[in-house]
Formats: structure tokens, sequence, C-alpha cells
């Protein structure tokens, strides 16, 4: 099972709903990154965003390694800027039992900031995800600790958003951004946006390397099959995670759509 790089392609190997899980594929190299990135886009989007590039002292060597693993000069910042994926590096501090956030190169954030999450551990990184510390950490700190160098694996969400722009920062409540979302309209109006995310170790420096891609369409534009999935798993999102996610503010409008469109 493989990943693609689109949000059509992407969405049946995101999870439909219900109880998180990590939901891991392997890939292989070829098949890590992009081969195409939009280096005016990853340009402008760092340009416009300076803040969404963090880092700490315990950055600088695993960036290097990073750089020089991508073919570039430079440290985190330019190894995120030659690729279409935002770039986040994390270690196991000496005597921790969780992996902390040193550096972070993100020109397109699924809301959040990265200087408010700089040097936070894992779990207080995901502290906003409702279920996360029942479902997930325990899960995720084992994998993080386990993986070796070399195997690179991946995983994929959805959002809605009321924009299709890359960079994804709500500045207002979720009843207002849905605010002019109907039924009828829904197929222009809201836009999904996934992440596609791999992780692995790096060889040198034992850093581990978190990119997040990020595709955003709109609902209507995406196959049938997408459509109804969304349609049947807006509802059943875990409790809590809809909240945060602006769920009941487009819900009713985006599992009509679907339904009209089945």
């Amino acid at each position: 099972m493989t990943l693609g790089f689109s949000v059509d392609k992407l969405l049946p190997k995101a999870r439909g709903g219900g109880q998180l899980r990590m939901g891991l594929v392997r890939l292989s190299e070829e098949e890590w990154l992009q081969p195409d990135p939009d280096m005016a886009a990853r340009k402008q989007g760092f340009v416009d965003w300076p803040e969404g590039v963090q880092l700490t002292p315990e950055a600088e060597a695993p960036g290097r390694e990073l750089a020089a693993m991508l073919g570039v000069s430079g440290a985190l910042p330019e190894a995120a800027l030659s690729r279409h994926e935002d770039m986040c590096l994390l270690t196991l501090p000496e005597g921790s039992d969780q992996y902390r956030l040193i550096g972070a190169a993100v020109a397109w954030p699924s809301d959040w900031h990265p200087g408010e999450k700089i040097g936070l551990p894992l779990r207080a990184l995901h502290a906003p995800i409702a279920g996360y510390e029942e479902q997930l950490a325990t899960g995720v700190d084992r994998f993080m600790t386990t993986l070796r160098p070399g195997p690179i694996y991946a995983r994929c969400n959805w959002f809605i958003a009321a924009t299709g722009d890359r960079r994804w920062l709500p500045d207002r409540p979720a009843t207002q951004a849905f605010a002019h979302v109907t039924p009828e309209n829904a197929g222009s109006t809201l836009f999904v946006r996934s992440e596609r995310q791999t992780l692995r170790r790096l060889p040198q420096t034992g850093a581990i390397l978190f990119t997040i891609g990020i595709y955003v369409e709109q609902l209507g534009k995406l196959s049938p099959a997408n459509i109804a999935m969304l349609g049947r798993a807006v509802q059943t999102l875990v409790s809590g995670e809809g909240d945060r996610r602006g769920a009941p503010a487009y819900a009713d409008s985006l599992t009509a759509f679907a339904a009209a469109h089945a």
C-alpha cells in the first residue's frame, strides 16, 4: 500500500471517523516526498509567514544532516524550502521518555503555530486533539522509540475548511466561518484538506524527521466515493474532536450534499 499526492488519492487511506488510530503504511524511498514541488509557492509561503520557522540549538546538527540528505546547502529551513513538504525535527532528551519538537519549518500549517509548540513533548504537542491521550499516546511513544534508521512510514488525515488556502489558521468561530455554507453550495464552499505525513529516523544524529505535505481540494471536485465517505465520517467523529474541527457548523450541509450526489 502506498499514498498518493492529492486529496482524492489520500482520502481512501485516511481514517473515516471513529476511534483515533495511527494508520501507518510503509513507503519506499521513491515514494517519500512529492516529486514535483512548486518551488515558487514554497518560497512565497515562507516569505509570507516567517514565524513558521522555529529552531532550537539542538536542531542545527540534524537539520544539516537532513539538508545534505536532500542535496541542498544549509539546515532545516533550506531543506523544507527545497521540497513541497513542511518539516519538523524531534529528539529524545537524555532522561526523558518523550520526544520533543526541536525544530520546525512550516509554511502551510493546519491550525497550529510552531512558536507555541517548539520545545514541547509529544503529548503536550497533541493535547488539543480529543482522544489522543487515551487512544494514541502510548502507541505513538512506543513507535517513536523503536523506529530505526531506514524505514519510512506514512499516514494521512483530513479536515474540512472554509478556505482553499494552503495556510489554514482559523481566525473566527466556526459558526461564522461556515455561515455561508448550505447543502446546495457545499460542493464549492467547503474545502477538504489532507495532510500526507511521513516519519523516518535520521541515521547519523538519530533525530526523527516528521514531514507534512498539504493538499487542498473543493468538496465537489472529489470522487463520488470520497464525497460519500466524508458524508458518513463527519457524523462519527470522536466526541470533542468534531467540535474542535467546527463540524457542528457544516456537518448537516456536507451530509446533505453527499446524499444528493450519491
